[in-house]
């Protein structure tokens, strides 16, 4: 193998004053050009450009300015927040009828379907004789979020509302019980509703 710093220091290798670098080895000969002679001015000038001035730089440059100019693809949240889908899947709640009335029947659907295991449901019959919920808690800590609870409601009683921000300290606090989630539905009751209604076709 050659030894590349041989072949620099080789009187065999030298350059030419039209740029022309010829090396001679075994009778054979190659010539290089690397620089393409001017033929103008013009030429010349885009050539310096180029090399000199770094014009690849500047266009990287001009287009990070460009983006800097548009539109922002954040939002400043907490003061702003992005659009939800009505399937959005949040803090659950319990709804109540216009009346007042709540809505769960106890059929507890919703506690035999929730893979989590994470709704325990107690019940009794009232004087009336319908059946309504005397204990509804749900662990957040193991739900997933599924919405089999939902769908599996005949009466819309529980559901999966539009808010998600409802982080805390404690593990306590994640432990709902049945007035904590009708608390839920009654807070959050229009955008439930309007939900609801907007994805009805599809359920």
């Amino acid at each position: 193998m050659v030894n590349p710093l041989r072949l620099l220091s080789s009187p065999t290798l030298r350059s030419l004053s039209s740029g022309i670098v010829r090396y001679k080895s075994g009778g054979s000969c190659l010539e290089v050009n690397p620089y393409k002679e001017l033929s103008s001015w013009g030429e010349l000038t885009e050539r310096a450009a180029h090399h000199i001035f770094w014009t690849e730089l500047f266009r990287g440059l001009l287009v990070t300015l460009g983006h800097m100019l548009k539109e922002p693809a954040t939002i400043n949240y907490p003061f702003e927040k992005g659009p939800l889908s009505p399937r959005f899947r949040g803090e659950h709640a319990l709804r109540r009828y216009p009346s007042g009335e709540e809505r769960c029947i106890a059929c507890k659907l919703c506690e035999a379907i929730c893979p989590a295991q994470a709704i325990t449901i107690e019940a009794e019959e009232r004087s009336d004789g319908a059946r309504r919920t005397t204990r509804y808690d749900i662990d957040m800590t193991k739900c997933i979020y599924c919405g089999l609870c939902q769908e599996a409601c005949p009466v819309d009683a529980i559901v999966e509302g539009p808010n998600f921000e409802f982080s805390t300290e404690t593990h306590e606090e994640l432990l709902y019980n049945k007035e904590k989630l009708l608390n839920n539905g009654d807070k959050w009751e229009a955008e439930i509703a309007a939900n609801i209604e907007a994805d009805y076709l599809y359920r």
